[in-house]
């Protein structure tokens, strides 16, 4: 599996946890954020758009200097997504 179609599927994994976990949060706030920097994300892999456009690294950091809660596992996929962004651009 190459990196882009990796990424893809990461994202979709942190999009269905913000869906699932936080639906009455991702209509304000930092939930709202995240919701809409992954969302874009997945529509530029989804079109074939330049990688160079997608927003996500610093959504983990965002989390944590909000939440102390370091066992979350939207923390933990966010931050996989985080490292294969970086190793595409």
């Amino acid at each position: 599996m190459d990196n882009t179609h990796h990424l893809k599927n990461q994202i979709k994994v942190v999009i269905n946890l913000l869906n699932s976990n936080y639906i009455n949060e991702i209509n304000s706030g930092l939930f709202q954020l995240l919701y809409k920097r992954y969302s874009d994300a997945l529509e530029i892999l989804e079109k074939d758009w330049n990688v160079h456009q997608i927003n996500i690294v610093g959504g983990v950091r965002a989390y944590m200097d909000n939440y102390s809660d370091y066992e979350n596992q939207l923390l933990g996929e966010m931050h996989e997504a985080e490292k294969l962004t970086k190793e595409l651009i």
